[in-house]
């Protein structure tokens, strides 16, 4: 989570770790391969028609992908109960995967009551294993105290190993830990450090968040040019908080004169872009700004 996003959850919706799941590249034979480039081109039917022969032969990564069908309701109706059918038959084999995909369902609480409790020890499970997204799942648990006690040190040491392990996601939730001192004692270098390498992975939230450490001038010294040179990338990537920033800067001319035409277009991004929050705040900001601006600007910016 960031400050700089008004402290809304990345994880706004559990669901949609299926959705990432069934997106990365699972290190896959050719007809599973074959069944996921289907789905990416939006043919779910026929990727659940390769995946289902494989699966009821014991193709543990069919089996997950099934099951993370059933669990979406994409290319099948939706069913809690065949997807945890299919997940626990790899969970059996092992597979790191299909463990963490039944703790969302147990989180989730998908067609039976929520079980943090059992969320939690399957995302141990598979993050015994090496599995990244279910390092930081249980450090939202121990964040949040959800089916357990509340462990902020916990949670550190989850993120810490993910960022570790080259996660980039995990590397820019390390960073907001140093910044914000939760877990672990503040740390302003450390946080800017752990940013970069989310950054350089080019993974959009790190970008932004690196992108304000330079403007805020946290953790180093103040640099408004590498700043936008950050937040623009974070926008090139869709990151609608990182419009919001950007057009802040040029609203205050920070790093050079003024331009509210600038900052009208991005306030008007970020608004079309952004989650509640941000369009929240992007609203506010372009109706003082529309407040300020000269005629012949406001005629420029509403042309543009």
């Amino acid at each position: 989570m960031s400050l700089y996003e008004g402290n809304v959850s990345r994880f706004r919706n559990l669901v949609t770790a299926f959705a990432v799941l069934l997106g990365a590249a699972y290190a896959c034979a050719e007809p599973i391969a074959e069944g996921y480039a289907a789905w990416a081109a939006g043919e779910p039917a026929k990727a659940i028609a390769l995946w289902r022969p494989l699966a009821e032969n014991g193709e543990k990564q069919a089996r997950t992908l099934l099951g993370d069908a059933y669990a979406l309701g994409v290319g099948v109706a939706r069913d809690a109960r065949q997807a945890r059918f299919w997940l626990q038959l790899a969970a059996d084999k092992g597979y790191a995967p299909a463990i963490f995909n039944l703790g969302l369902l147990a989180e989730l609480g998908e067609g039976e009551p929520r079980a943090p409790g059992r969320a939690l020890t399957l995302y141990k499970r598979a993050a015994e294993a090496g599995h990244m997204p279910a390092m930081l799942a249980l450090a939202r648990l121990h964040t949040r105290g959800d089916g357990t006690a509340r462990d902020p040190q916990a949670a550190f040491a989850w993120i810490e190993k993910a960022a570790k392990a080259g996660d980039a996601a995990a590397q820019d939730q390390l960073g907001e830990l140093y910044r914000l001192g939760q877990g672990v004692e503040p740390d302003l270098a450390q946080a800017r450090e752990w940013y970069r390498k989310s950054a350089e992975q080019g993974f959009p939230p790190g970008e932004n968040d690196l992108g304000m450490m330079y403007r805020l001038g946290a953790g180093g010294a103040v640099d408004y040019e590498r700043a936008l040179g950050w937040l623009h990338r974070a926008a090139d990537g869709g990151h609608a908080p990182a419009m919001y920033n950007i057009a802040v800067m040029y609203d205050l001319g920070l790093g050079g004169a003024k331009a509210p035409v600038e900052a009208y277009g991005w306030y008007r991004k970020a608004i079309a872009a952004g989650d509640r929050e941000t369009q929240r705040q992007a609203r506010a900001a372009l109706a003082l700004l529309k407040a300020r601006m000269k005629p012949t600007e406001r005629v420029e910016a509403e042309r543009r």
